[in-house]
């Protein structure tokens, strides 16, 4: 039933499409803006979609856009969805398998997170190495589809090494400077305490969100290359002597707004095959 409700979705979209997205956008809280860039946009919304979950979070538009941005043809979620909405981990990386069912190969997952890596300041960007899956759960419990991938997926590459090689090369290119690290995902929807936070970067944590771990964990399991950016919104609780708000996330991501088109638009250009 899972993969029909898939594939229902995917030919809803595809029967609007005059191009074929090879790349797929995740754009987290705030960073949404980068789906205006895109060109000839065709624009659906997520309540349209058979089966699509919809956004309720401030700073998630809820729809997809796709058009082409520097020569690739893309699908861009302005919007995601989250385990502390209620959905459950099917519902919430439903999208990535929809975005597989269309023919997208590469995705490109964005978030914003609190910094766990003292070194980091706010509106830092830093390019995901790895993850620590935090959420107590996994999307690929139940029954596996074994022509989508094999029961137990390797993930020991699950953010793909030549493009966190393309994205350091292309920020050096920019001149922008940019943070590198392992993300771990947590449910929500609080905010983690000072003492959770001293023992993510325990474990080895640089970054900590609410979510993107289920997302590139699926595509792993897909066959789809993977490329993860965070904006460091905020400094994680305990490190800087202040309360922790949503409002902070959407401020930060604005103001590095220039930074983050750039480095993603430089990506998409020169992406390499």
């Amino acid at each position: 039933m899972y993969q029909l409700h898939v594939k229902e979705a995917a030919d809803h979209i595809q029967n609007q499409l005059q191009v074929e997205p090879t790349v797929g956008l995740i754009l987290g809280s705030g960073l949404g803006v980068l789906a205006e860039e895109i060109e000839n946009p065709m624009t659906i919304a997520y309540g349209d979609i058979p089966h699509f979950p919809e956004s309720t979070v401030s700073g998630h538009k809820g729809q997809l856009v796709i058009g082409e941005l520097e020569g690739r043809q893309v699908i861009a979620m302005q919007g995601r969805f989250h385990y502390y909405e209620g959905y459950d981990m099917q519902q919430v990386t439903f999208p990535v398998l929809v975005m597989k069912e269309l023919g997208v190969e590469t995705l490109f997952v964005t978030n914003a997170a609190g910094g766990v890596n003292e070194s980091f300041e706010p509106g830092n960007l830093m390019i995901i190495t790895d993850h620590i899956n935090n959420m107590g759960d996994s999307p690929l419990i139940g029954p596996n589809d074994d022509k989508l991938g094999a029961r137990f997926p390797d993930m020991s590459e699950a953010y793909d090494r030549d493009l966190i090689t393309h994205a350091k090369n292309s920020a050096e290119r920019l001149n922008l400077k940019v943070q590198q690290g392992v993300y771990v995902g947590n449910t929500g929807p609080a905010y983690e305490t000072g003492a959770e936070v001293r023992m993510i970067r325990t474990l080895g944590g640089d970054a900590v969100g609410m979510s993107t771990v289920p997302e590139v964990m699926v595509a792993n399991h897909a066959g789809m290359r993977v490329l993860g950016i965070s904006c460091i919104s905020n400094m994680a609780a305990g490190i800087l002597d202040q309360p922790l708000t949503h409002d902070e996330v959407i401020e930060t991501t604005t103001q590095v707004r220039e930074d983050f088109l750039g480095f993603v638009k430089e990506l998409l250009k020169t992406l390499p095959a």
